[in-house]
């Protein structure tokens, strides 16, 4: 069944490896994974040109999910990030606004970046509970959150009743959005979405490489299969 599924799960890259930079080959191995989640985000919260667009969660997911947001045409992308090295990334992929407070603070604030307005498309890239919860406060009436976090439960919808706001999203139709989207602006280099692995493990080391992520040591961490 995989090899069956590989007829169809797979994407074909122009050329050989040894075509490619180290630097290309990570924002290609991007695509199969957080840049394509990313992108489904701001695809699913139906992000235009001109949008102002706040991405929840700072993660590789979350960032790729600013990348995301820029190829769509927003305009103003705010990244809720408490992190100095994840922030920088998010304003080198093109957030041009940091939020680093938490819960209400954050709230606030966005409000106040959004003359009280809110968002016109929010990115969830948490899961968890509070995230969506504060997807909804932050986004203007009529917007639509695009929800690519995995559910760790589900959450009250009465907020988002109340402000007629859309919640969509789900499993990142990869392969959908590699072939139309990503793979050219990655070989054209208008996106670099490989800058997510700040971290390099062998297939031996896994363990430190899950360590890595979850002490906040690396964004993303890349395996290396030693020949």
């Amino acid at each position: 069944m995989r090899y069956y599924n590989a007829d169809w799960g797979l994407v074909k890259i122009p050329g050989q490896p040894a075509d490619y930079t180290d630097d290309q080959l990570n924002s290609l191995l991007a695509l199969s994974d957080v840049m394509a989640t990313g992108y489904h985000a701001a695809f699913t919260a139906e992000v235009k040109t001109g949008d102002t667009v706040v991405v929840i969660g700072d993660g590789a997911v979350g960032l790729c999910g600013v990348i995301g947001a820029k190829l769509r045409g927003a305009k103003r992308i705010i990244s809720l990030s408490h992190h100095e090295d994840r922030a920088k990334l998010a304003r080198e992929f093109g957030a041009t606004d940091i939020v680093s407070e938490r819960g209400d603070d954050a709230v606030r604030k966005v409000l106040e970046l959004t003359d009280g307005a809110g968002a016109d498309a929010v990115l969830e890239c948490v899961g968890a509970t509070s995230a969506i919860e504060q997807a909804g406060q932050v986004a203007r009436p009529g917007a639509v959150i695009g929800r690519v976090g995995i559910p760790q439960t589900e959450p009250s919808s009465n907020q988002l009743f109340w402000k007629n706001i859309g919640l969509r999203g789900g499993l990142a139709s990869v392969t959908t959005h590699d072939r139309a989207v990503l793979l050219a602006a990655v070989l054209e280099g208008k996106i670099k979405p490989g800058k997510v692995f700040t971290k390099r493990f062998t297939l031996d080391d896994v363990q430190a490489a899950y360590e890595a992520m979850d002490k906040r040591e690396a964004i993303k961490s890349l395996l290396i299969i030693s020949q």
